[in-house]
């Protein structure tokens, strides 16, 4: 595997982004996780009658949407790891795919890239197709 070029400072300020987005993330996770057990405890109380509540989601739609977003978080949180371990693994910047270096301003946008553009447009391509 290719080793990061950028210079220390560089990965220092990719690092201090990464963490400020994992705080973040891991807040909202938090929050979202709260909102789960609210939902679950209602779903389980047989009093509530949402599927006939004509203002509002059912409990089970507010499940689902909530789960989706959890996973995604989730998700996102286990990428900012991933990228946390690659500056100290030395191969933060190179893209896992090709080994190629990811552009500077890619990961100022998403500091947690793990591929180059190319590759990256190159698997969404394949996704949606």
């Amino acid at each position: 595997m290719a080793e990061s070029r950028f210079a220390v400072s560089a990965l220092a300020h990719f690092e201090t982004l990464l963490r400020r987005e994992r705080l973040d993330t891991a807040a909202d996770l938090d929050r979202l996780t709260g909102s789960l057990g609210e939902v679950r405890e209602a779903r389980s109380d047989a009093s509530a009658d949402d599927e006939h509540d004509p203002d509002g989601p059912t409990l089970s739609a507010e499940w689902s949407t909530l789960s989706g977003v959890h996973s995604e978080l989730a998700e996102r949180l286990a990428g900012i790891d991933r990228a946390l371990q690659r500056i100290a693994d030395g191969t933060y910047g190179v893209c896992l795919r090709r080994g190629e270096p990811i552009g500077r301003a890619r990961l100022e946008a998403r500091p947690a890239a793990a591929l180059c553009i190319a590759c990256a447009r190159e698997l969404e391509t394949a996704r949606t197709a």
